[in-house]
Order: structure tokens, then C-alpha cells, then sequence
């Protein structure tokens, strides 16, 4: 900085000097000012969110649902059905959790003739059920492949490949095989453009402990090669409301997904709920 000179006094040529100097500083204070408040501001520290647990467990849906299995072969079975007497598998007149499966439902759920049961064609009229029939249980019924009551392995591994094991609906039924975990459940259907419920009370077909496919999530196929490699098969209710293209064939196919009973909406298929449990 400048002094006065020796009279106390600024000369003209001192005081333009300092002028000048303040003018300067005056400015690039003010460019200073300007550039820091139009500098980008660097951003926060993102906080690091809580670290992932894993995969769901096994005794829950994954998230929005449990997997879709798609393009699978579905075949037309019914109560009172016999395809082949001389397989152990070969009559509906029972299925693996109900012994007197026939006599529960209310009768054949078809058309009955002098010595057997034959199906029909269901229309939206009648909402599907059958004609000839007051029925005591759900008419929209299907299988899958995973009996998991009387084949062996499939009742070994339910508590670990079953994915509702732990709800609490079956507490304490681990080892128990007067309980089925796969009886009267729930499972929404799609094919050409409908969409229908139903409830599973029997096991197959041709396969009884399909883990991989029943409750894998990569759409795994069948492992079942009979009946075209079907992986399902579907009461006389739900073919009609699929509007399969054959009463009884081999060529149609869904696809499905398991779904909670709380999540099904009023239908056809809610007209009459099973609720029976296992009967040996």
C-alpha cells in the first residue's frame, strides 16, 4: 500500500495510482463472486443402502408372484375317469390324496354311461360345471407332478423345494404324511387369451417328484415324455374355460403359475372351494 508523502498529503499522481489499484480490486472481486456462484457444486457422498440379504427364501414368492411355466402340454383328465385299468395310475375314481376321491367330488363329473365315465364339452352357459352333475367339490381341478404324500423322494424333499412349506398354515407338519402341502392349492392359468383358476387334487402326469420344474424358476420343461411331454392336466371346467381346441387331447398348452388363495379373483372357480383334507 501507498504512503502520503512527507506534508501528509496525496500527490495527483499517487491518488490516481491508488484509484486505479482499488478499481482493479473492486473488479476481481466481483469476477470471483461471479464464478464461484455459477461453479458446479460437487455432489453429497452417496451413503451406501443396506447390503442385499441374499435370495428370497424358499418359503416365499419370489417378488410380484411365484414364476410363470410356459408352453406347457396340458392333457384333460376327470373324476371317475379310467384310461387304463391296469395301471396304477390308470383311474380317477381315486387320486393320491383322496382314496375315495370319486364319492367326494359327488360322482363322475361326465357323462355317465352303463360301465363308464366319459367327459363333455363345458360352456361359459352353465359356468362349466357339469351337466348331469351337482358336484360337492371344486370343478376346476388339476396335477401336477409332484405327489407329495406317496412318492417317496418328492415327500423327503417338500419342506426344502415346496416354496409355502414354512406359511403357517403348515406348522408342524414336517414328517406328517396325513398333511399335503400341495392339496387344494392354488393355480392361475392362461391360455388362448382366457385366464382360469384352479385347485390341485391329484398328482402326475407320468411324473411324481418334478421339483425342477413344478417350483424351479427358469421355466424348466417337464420331465414327463408320455402324453406329448405333458405337464399338467386339467379338469373338464378348466378345458372349456381355456377353450381347448380337444376335449381329450395332447396338444394344447398353458401356461401357469402358482398363486395364493387371497390373490384369486371371484369366478366360476370360487363357486365351489375344496377345502377336504387328505382322506388315505
Amino acid at each position: 500500500m501507498s504512503t502520503p508523502d512527507e506534508t501528509g498529503s496525496w500527490t495527483p499522481r499517487r491518488r490516481a495510482i491508488l484509484i486505479s489499484v482499488l478499481a482493479i480490486g473492486v473488479t476481481v472481486l466481483a469476477v470471483s463472486a461471479i464464478v464461484f456462484s455459477t461453479a458446479p457444486r460437487p455432489s453429497p457422498t452417496a451413503t451406501a443402502g443396506p447390503t442385499p440379504t441374499g435370495t428370497p427364501s424358499p418359503t416365499a414368492p419370489v417378488a410380484g408372484g411365484y414364476p410363470w411355466h410356459t408352453g406347457i402340454v396340458s392333457t384333460t383328465f376327470w373324476v371317475g375317469e379310467i384310461f387304463d385299468p391296469n395301471a396304477a395310475d390308470g383311474s380317477q375314481v381315486f387320486s393320491t390324496y383322496d382314496s375315495g376321491w370319486m364319492a367326494s367330488y359327488g360322482g363322475c363329473d361326465g357323462v355317465r354311461t352303463a360301465d363308464d365315465c366319459q367327459t363333455e364339452v363345458r360352456t361359459a352357459a352353465n359356468d362349466y360345471f357339469p351337466t348331469q352333475l351337482k358336484p360337492k367339490e371344486n370343478p376346476f381341478y388339476l396335477d401336477l407332478p409332484f405327489d407329495d404324500l406317496n412318492d417317496a423322494q418328492a415327500f423327503a424333499t417338500r419342506e426344502q423345494v415346496v416354496p409355502w412349506a414354512g406359511q403357517s398354515a403348515y406348522a408342524g407338519s414336517a414328517g406328517d404324511d396325513t398333511v399335503s402341502l400341495m392339496k387344494n392349492r392354488w393355480v392361475r392359468i392362461r391360455s388362448n387369451g382366457q385366464t382360469c383358476y384352479g385347485q390341485i387334487e391329484d398328482a402326475g402326469p407320468g411324473q411324481y417328484h418334478d421339483a425342477a420344474y413344478v417350483f424351479g424358476a427358469d421355466d424348466a420343461r417337464p420331465a414327463n415324455k408320455k402324453f406329448n411331454g405333458a405337464g399338467m392336466d386339467v379338469s373338464p371346467a378348466l378345458n372349456g374355460c381355456l377353450r381347448f381346441s380337444d376335449i381329450n387331447g395332447e396338444n394344447d398348452t398353458v401356461d401357469w403359475q402358482f398363486v395364493e388363495a387371497a390373490d384369486v379373483p371371484q369366478g366360476p372357480w370360487t363357486k365351489i372351494v375344496t377345502t377336504s383334507g387328505v382322506r388315505p
